[in-house]
């Protein structure tokens, strides 16, 4: 990956092998909010990871996933020093299961954060509170999935 300003706070992130390029921005009165920010993509690829890691654990147990959505929120905080942190990233993965696969989902849901390479990673400093709405493997609703928050 390679970043190029290219004017104000406007970076150009370069994935190579053909991806299209990313634009990330400050928003005003930095810059023009013309991408998202950098703690922007930071809860983006969290919530891509948890929802690419729930989608693999459900196809392999042959799981019929229709949709999903992933909603993530980022908070900001400031340490000891009043610097702006990322506090604490939220997120909430709503997959749309074909009618009667939600008992088959249990295992998926102990297992699927464990897995995500982002996620653990930056759960080592930032506190990443997960739920999967719509499902507990037990044929419920809207329970937090098997997370440990950050001590």
């Amino acid at each position: 990956m390679h970043l190029e300003l290219e004017h104000d706070y406007r970076f150009r992130a370069d994935f190579g092998a053909g991806l299209p390029a990313l634009h990330l921005d400050e928003p005003p009165p930095l810059g023009a909010g013309s991408g998202p920010n950098a703690s922007a993509a930071l809860g983006a690829a969290v919530g891509n990871c948890l929802s690419a890691s729930l989608l693999y654990c459900l196809r392999r147990a042959h799981v019929d996933v229709e949709g999903m959505t992933t909603d993530v929120e980022v908070s900001l905080a400031r340490n000891e020093h009043g610097r702006l942190r990322v506090g604490a990233i939220r997120v909430q993965v709503s997959p749309q299961l074909a009618d009667g696969a939600e008992g088959r989902v249990g295992r998926c849901l102990e297992l699927f954060e464990d897995f995500c390479v982002v996620t653990e990673a930056v759960r080592e400093g930032i506190d990443v509170d997960v739920t999967v709405a719509g499902l507990t493997g037990d044929g419920g609703h809207d329970a937090p999935a098997a997370s440990q928050p950050a001590p």
